[in-house]
């Protein structure tokens, strides 16, 4: 790169910089944004394929849950990790609906990519979508339906929906049920009479044994542990319990040190001193009254000896999110030292321990906390079953604190498309074309859910847009017999947070996409990469770009 100053080039890039400007530029980032959302698309709806992840250390992962999906994708291009960036948006903030986002927000650029091949402004076109994206938002509130708490039936239909196509789609019917109960348990009333769900009260634990079907819900923090001696209590109720995140032990020397003794008295005096430092440390734990303690190291096993014969119960090494999850059900604090420790550190709470289980259920006085104990054959089986779960608990939970569902199966994006387009006819301005574009990319979803399902997609949209056309607002596609019919009523249900969510992430990583003309690279800038689409999506070799592309998985 130069410049003419006083007739003469100015260079001011390295001679390894490579540039790339304006339609070269927007077509680059395009392509790379829109080969990400190629890459999830197979995976919307209850019909839609799982991926095959492999690390660099072969571990593998099989799920279709778009932000694992594109987490554990090795892409090493700046756009694309743009778009990624929407899916993390979308899982932090609703939970679900992550695959829909990214999908969008890659239509959004393909329909963007034309308007500006029409010589159609970028800045035009970010303003329509901005004016689209906020109009559509407002609809969604129009079209949704009030939902509570105590519509547990509704309820149960949003964690269904949310598991269905996933590894927990099989137990869904009492998976729901779980869900909603967890919900409910840790479900309260927020002084201006709203619900606030609080999820730092609820903990998922998993265990590769038995099936999904075993599945449970326990009051309480569950523990997987065992006593640390046979002669300890394993029962409380109204107990005091201590957390401790250090090891109740003496803290080894440095390898380096050594210990001079002249006769084996000294040796003698030297044990006495460290027995009698474990000694106090047991005298203080009994002195504060405590009965149980939960510790996230090691206990000595004459510390052990002494608690028990205290009778005190002790559970080491406990695992740190069980120890912080105590926390919140016991309101107690977590003890690093005992000399800067007192009797306001404590929690209390009911403590059981099951023998047959072999685990502790830890109940506190006066708390709500819930442990959602998930089944399942393997390991694999396990965590897809838990990702599931996550992101059904999450839309729950959004349900419950704002208040509105909407019919699924693509009824709201055909019914926003359709009113987008009324909305368009009212704008005077080129940002009616970029307002009628985005109606379209609203229109994807219905159709690729068709696609996985293999039916015909225009055939699909063609019907859903005549049913809307009469009024019909939740009429929606059911992939299992392929009729369109009400959503709402057939239990395809969603919630408005997560549509509305991803609509702005959709349009927000656009439009950041759409701003940039200038690419500037320190080193070798990839443009490989054609324009038709193909097996690997659209432009997918332009993912190359910017030292690498989308490479295999990490």
């Amino acid at each position: 790169m130069s410049q003419r100053m006083q007739g003469q080039p100015m260079v001011i890039l390295g001679e390894d910089s490579q540039r790339m400007q304006d339609k070269d530029a927007q077509s680059h980032n395009i392509s790379a944004a829109r080969a990400v959302a190629e890459s999830v698309r197979s995976t919307l709806g209850p019909k839609g394929m799982d991926k095959m992840l492999v690390s660099s250390t072969g571990d593998v992962t099989v799920t279709n849950d778009g932000v694992t999906i594109l987490r554990e994708m090795d892409i090493d291009n700046p756009t694309a990790e743009m778009i990624v960036e929407v899916a993390e948006t979308q899982e932090d903030e609703a939970g679900d609906g992550t695959t829909s986002a990214v999908s969008i927000s890659g239509e959004l650029l393909k329909n963007a990519e034309d308007l500006l091949e029409q010589d159609i402004h970028p800045s035009t076109v970010i303003k329509g979508f901005d004016m689209a994206a906020k109009e559509a938002r407002s609809q969604i509130d129009d079209v949704a339906e009030e939902v509570s708490v105590d519509d547990r039936e509704v309820l149960k239909q949003v964690a269904e929906t949310a598991m269905t196509g996933k590894g927990a789609e099989q137990n869904k019917d009492l998976l729901g049920e779980l869900i909603v109960d967890a919900v409910e348990n840790v479900t309260v009333e927020a002084e201006d009479g709203s619900s606030v769900v609080d999820l730092e009260f609820l903990d998922i634990t998993t265990e590769a044994s038995g099936t999904a079907a075993d599945s449970e819900l326990v009051e309480g923090v569950l523990l997987t542990e065992d006593p640390v001696h046979e002669d300890m209590p394993t029962d409380f109720e109204d107990a005091e319990v201590l957390l401790m995140d250090t090891a109740l032990e003496i803290e080894e020397a440095n390898a380096d040190a050594q210990l001079s003794v002249d006769d084996p008295s000294q040796l003698q005096q030297f044990v006495e001193q460290e027995e009698q430092q474990l000694e106090e440390m047991v005298e203080t734990i009994a002195d504060a009254g405590v009965d149980v303690v939960f510790c996230q190291k090691n206990i000595d096993d004459m510390v052990q000896h002494m608690l028990a014969k205290e009778g005190i119960l002790a559970v080491k090494r406990a695992k740190k999110s069980d120890i912080e999850f105590m926390r919140e059900v016991l309101d107690a604090n977590i003890v690093s030292d005992l000399d800067n420790f007192s009797g306001a550190d404590l929690g209390s709470g009911d403590v059981t321990y099951d023998a047959d289980n072999e685990w502790f259920v830890v109940e506190g006085d006066n708390s709500h906390g819930v442990t959602l104990l998930l089944r399942g054959s393997t390991d694999h089986v396990v965590d897809e079953l838990e990702r599931g779960v996550n992101d059904a608990l999450d839309v729950v939970a959004a349900a419950v604190a704002d208040g509105l569902v909407l019919a699924g199966g693509g009824a709201v994006e055909v019914e926003l498309a359709s009113r987008l387009r009324d909305y368009a006819d009212g704008i005077s301005g080129r940002e009616q074309l970029a307002i009628e574009a985005f109606a379209d990319s609203l229109e994807l979803i219905p159709r690729v859910l068709a696609a996985n399902a293999g039916l015909d997609s225009i055939d699909t949209l063609v019907e859903l847009r005549s049913a809307h056309e009469d009024g019909d607002q939740n009429a929606g596609l059911n992939v299992f017999t392929g009729d369109i019919e009400d959503t709402y009523e057939a239990g395809v249900v969603e919630t408005a947070h997560a549509k509305s969510q991803a609509l702005s992430s959709a349009a927000e990583a656009a439009n950041l996409v759409l701003k940039i003309d200038d690419i500037i690279a320190a080193g070798d800038l990839s443009t490989s990469g054609g324009d038709e689409e193909g097996a690997g999506g659209p432009g997918a070799g332009g993912m190359g770009g910017m030292g690498g592309g989308m490479g295999g998985m990490m």
